[in-house]
């Protein structure tokens, strides 16, 4: 039975093979069985975790360490923390600090706690405008011999630091015995992992919550809390001069937060990062707060700790925070213990990067490593605490750091509501930023007001005609290409083109068809041609593309509700059809996809574009297809596509946006609208600092000058009707005033829902496509 089955395909194969070839070129059988989406989204997959391990030694370009002197050094990496410090969101200027502010009320008093040698307040400070620092100060009865900035782990408090309230082993009550020695001691809050439903909708961490909108407008809950540490960097130094002693300690998220902090400011004179340090390639599977996006092009730990050199860093090799996210609308993820040979293996490499030819350098010799016992309780080892005292002078080198008893408080913080006071300044810090974000898009790509230049003109596009804007708008494009969407500098494969027939409609015919585009990755599509066409005819194709969760049968037959099979009807009328599949399928599958990608700089368009350039092509070569007239259509995640391919596959002729045209940046960032992503489960949709460049008006310029529409139904939940009109008001300004060519631009609204209405969006490929209608 066996061999008569695979007779049979074989035949069957054969049979196809003849159907394609009759009209299409160098056709070779599709044999390929199964889910071929999930096929697709598992080459790429396989793609990514390829990418992920060879940026490893694809860093080493971004980097021109000069290890003659602590000096030249810190001049040579100037642009790499200058990077770090971009892609972590330090955008903002903070405040001016001139004190901290101790917090009491009728009913407690500005003391905590307080002993012989130190006494405790709790303590707030302004950091950004709105945006303040909460903790606890732990002051030395004399004079200070250093300053030190504690980290908790965001499921710690700064009292469990402390020895104020029970969490930590007593050894690893860092802040209370850094105290106890002399240093005055800064512990701010972090924003913890409370999980929870978010306006009823997805559960998420605070974290990961403040994270979402913030990475949309350029900035990044590690950033605001670098901030915070900043902040308190500038104080001590205001007060106590260039000369302070000044050192960041931190366990898990606060580990890694100090790591930041002392690798953008040189300020810092000692670390000790303990439960964070490790390979930074698997970051992907970590909470997705931790998410940074291109970290991995310049970035991996032993990168991060270069940075820090000459300054002293101590690398603690400790238990991490153990945490498990599942999937219910927030970002799965998990956090675990690396072995301790991996992560001694990252610091080895740190190492390496700092030696050279005659062996470690004096920079090299900076960075010390320590582990802990395998039982975990020790999240700083009794080594690791002595080297940052003896570097900050606070202890002789041949002295031990004394371990008193823990203090009683005088009264018991509010910590949940501290915790509340923290995410509601962050969040309305960065709802301030979404509402200045439009003037900044304006200055970025100044089109439509003139008072928004700058003095020199260079974000000016020029709109004088037609040709010299699609000169202007060139570097755009580039920027949207390497920055936002992020490009894979690699050659497209020979298509390879595969065939076979599935459809034998009374007026179309289709045929699947899968090409080569990188190795793994492959493009796949369903391909609609009509019967009736003549020798030597060369006919429009419209690329028609499939939403969220979409396989292209939806779009051909079934008449689903959403598509109303809109590339067969296309092909009804005479238009050839392509329909794609779009990697956004799979669920969590995919949005791992998107995490991995944006650790390289990258997005799930960066490998989309490549798959529609290589099927443009292949289309252009097909003896009945107009390589100039190929448009493209989609809706809904379809719709995003045609905001975003389009402008960097420049074969398309014209894109309809149907069912997702909107005010972009705030459908993604606001956390004041029920029509936010912030609510829902996708996680991955956030691009970063998208919101400072472009809004969907400056794709669709992008577009321009080739046609553009929306297909816009008045009862479409993805937005309101004044947000879409809004926004498409800016395009139709572009469109009409400024180029003089309206009628290339429309929007058709329609009293329907979330779906293809398929009549103004179809006349307007007729017109456009230069295709005559059918005749009735």
């Amino acid at each position: 039975m066996r061999i008569l089955n695979l007779a049979f395909a074989t035949w069957l194969a054969l049979v196809s093979l003849a159907h394609a070839q009759a009209i299409l070129p160098d056709a070779q059988p599709l044999t390929l069985e199964g889910d071929i989406a999930a096929q697709l989204v598992d080459g790429v997959d396989r793609f990514l975790l390829r990418e992920i391990d060879q940026s490893v030694a694809g860093r080493a370009k971004h980097w021109q360490r000069d290890l003659t002197s602590p000096a030249t050094y810190d001049a040579s990496v100037k642009k790499n923390r200058e990077r770090l410090a971009h892609i972590i969101g330090l955008r903002d200027a903070r405040v001016a600090l001139e004190s901290l502010e101790f917090q009491s009320s009728t009913s407690t008093t500005d003391k905590l706690a307080e002993s012989p040698t130190y006494r405790v307040h709790a303590v707030r400070w302004s950091v950004l405008d709105g945006l303040q620092g909460e903790g606890l100060l732990l002051q030395p009865a004399a004079k200070p011999l250093a300053y030190v900035i504690v980290l908790p782990d965001a499921d710690q408090t700064p009292e469990m630091l402390c020895g104020l309230s029970p969490g930590v082993a007593k050894s690893s009550q860092v802040a209370r015995r850094l105290a106890e020695a002399g240093c005055q001691v800064i512990v701010p809050v972090l924003i913890d992992r409370t999980y929870a439903p978010r306006n009823a909708r997805s559960k998420m961490t605070n974290r990961e919550y403040i994270y979402r909108s913030a990475y949309e407008l350029g900035r990044h809950v590690i950033g605001y809390e670098v901030q915070k540490s900043l902040a308190l960097v500038d104080w001590i130094e205001r007060i106590n001069g260039a000369e302070a002693k000044i050192a960041v300690v931190g366990y898990g998220e606060g580990g890694m937060l100090a790591m930041y902090a002392a690798a953008v400011d040189p300020r810092i004179d000692a670390t000790l990062a303990s439960g964070c340090f490790a390979p930074r390639e698997q970051m992907w599977q970590e909470p997705i707060d931790r998410n940074v996006f291109g970290l991995l092009e310049q970035f991996g730990g032993a990168e991060l700790a270069t940075l820090i050199a000459p300054r002293k860093l101590v690398v603690q090799a400790s238990q991490w925070p153990s945490v498990n996210l599942p999937s219910e609308g927030g970002a799965p993820a998990t956090l675990v213990t690396p072995v301790e040979a991996a992560v001694k293996q990252e610091f080895d490499r740190a190492q390496q990067l700092l030696s050279n030819e005659a062996g470690p350098s004096e920079l090299a010799k900076s960075l010390q490593y320590f582990a802990s016992p395998a039982d975990g309780q020790q999240l700083f080892s009794e080594e690791a605490l002595q080297l940052i005292a003896i570097s900050l002078q606070v202890v002789p080198a041949d002295a031990k750091l004394t371990d008193g008893d823990p203090l009683a408080p005088a009264y018991q913080i509010d910590v949940a509501a501290r915790q509340a006071r923290q995410l509601k300044q962050m969040d309305e810090f960065t709802q301030r930023l979404l509402a200045a974000s439009d003037q900044e898009r304006r200055q970025f790509i100044n089109i439509n007001l003139p008072q928004y230049d700058d003095t020199e003109g260079k974000n000016r596009v020029d709109t004088s005609s037609v040709e010299a804007y699609s000169k202007s708008i060139e570097r755009f494009r580039d920027y949207y290409r390497e920055e936002v969407i992020g490009r894979f500098d690699k050659p497209l494969l020979a298509a390879n083109p595969r065939f076979r027939k599935t459809h034998d409609a009374a007026t179309w015919t289709g045929y699947e068809v899968m090409l080569d585009v990188f190795p793994d990755v492959f493009a796949y599509g369903i391909l609609c041609v009509p019967k009736d066409l003549p020798a030597g005819e060369k006919r429009p194709v419209v690329v028609c593309q499939h939403g969220l969760e979409g396989r292209p049968q939806d779009i051909v037959t079934g008449d689903h509700p959403a598509y109303h099979d809109f590339a067969s009807k296309l092909a009804e009328r005479g238009f050839i059809t392509f329909a794609p599949q779009n990697l956004y399928i799979g669920h969590d599958r995919f949005r791992t996809l998107q995490r991995k990608s944006y650790l390289l700089k990258k997005t799930l368009f960066s490998v989309i574009v490549p798959q529609h350039q290589q099927i443009v092509n292949w289309l252009g070569t097909l003896p009945f297809v107009d390589a100039k007239r190929i448009g493209f259509y989609g809706l809904s995640y379809g719709g995003k596509s045609a905001m975003r391919i389009p402008p960097l596959v420049p074969e398309y002729c014209l894109s309809i946006c149907s069912a997702d045209f909107n005010d972009w940046v705030w459908k993604n960032a606001s956390t004041q609208s029920s029509y936010s992503y912030v609510w829902t489960n996708e996680y991955e949709i956030f691009e970063f600092d998208l919101g400072s460049k472009f809004n969907y008006a400056e794709m669709a310029a992008l577009i321009a000058p080739r046609p553009f529409m929306v297909e816009r139904g008045h009862f479409d939940g993805v937005g309101p009707d004044d947000r879409v009109a809004s926004e498409f008001a800016k395009v139709r300004h572009l469109y009409n005033a400024r180029l003089g060519i309206g009628d290339r631009c429309e929007i058709e609204f329609f009293a329907g829902p979330h779906t293809i209405n398929g009549i103004g969006t179809f006349d307007f490929l007729h017109k456009h496509l230069n295709f005559p209608k059918p005749v009735k």
